[in-house]
């Protein structure tokens, strides 16, 4: 009786702390959906407005300066935005990190200069709430979500998200 009245009580308590998440941090986001973009402030000061994202193709990465598995992969994303940013493909990420000054010390430190944002409301409504680090994505230029990866990546799979990039700028 007692070991029934436990568990119902933990089913109770499950359930009331999944109604009070918020929608967003419930969505899981998967090949095909659209991606509307907005203006999204950098750490650097600059903004990238939605006309400079819209008709380009867009490799979003969900990171924090305090994953191992994001800092094993972030050199190769810093080569992808190196080989790429001129042919057709914008890399941004959005750091988790609590404050905005860990990341860009990490940034700085690191010598990284793809395009960083730290996650917002609007991040979490175009790609869901993170449940794993890293989290790589690929928008179209059409904005559609057409890659999804949650974990790390291997170097040549980051090198091979060139494949996204326009036909006329493939060479």
């Amino acid at each position: 009786m007692v070991g029934q009245l436990h568990r119902s009580f933990l089913a109770l308590a499950g359930a009331l702390v999944m109604s009070i998440t918020p929608v967003h941090a419930q969505t899981i986001v998967e090949p095909g959906s659209s991606i509307a973009w907005r203006d999204v402030a950098l750490l650097d000061g600059r903004t990238l407005t939605a006309s400079e994202l819209n008709g380009r193709v867009v490799v979003v990465q969900i990171w924090a300066s305090w994953c191992p598995f994001c800092a094993a992969q972030n050199s190769h994303v810093q080569k992808l935005h190196e080989a790429y940013r001129e042919r057709g493909i914008t890399v941004l990420a959005f750091s988790i990190d609590q404050t905005e000054r860990a990341a860009r010390e990490y940034l700085t430190k690191k010598g990284y200069t793809f395009n960083v944002a730290m996650r917002t409301d609007a991040v979490d409504r175009w790609f869901g709430r993170n449940r794993t680090l890293p989290e790589m994505y690929v928008v179209d230029a059409g904005g559609k979500l057409v890659f999804v990866h949650r974990g790390e990546m291997f170097p040549e799979d980051i090198a091979a998200l060139s494949r996204f990039a326009p036909a006329s700028s493939k060479q």
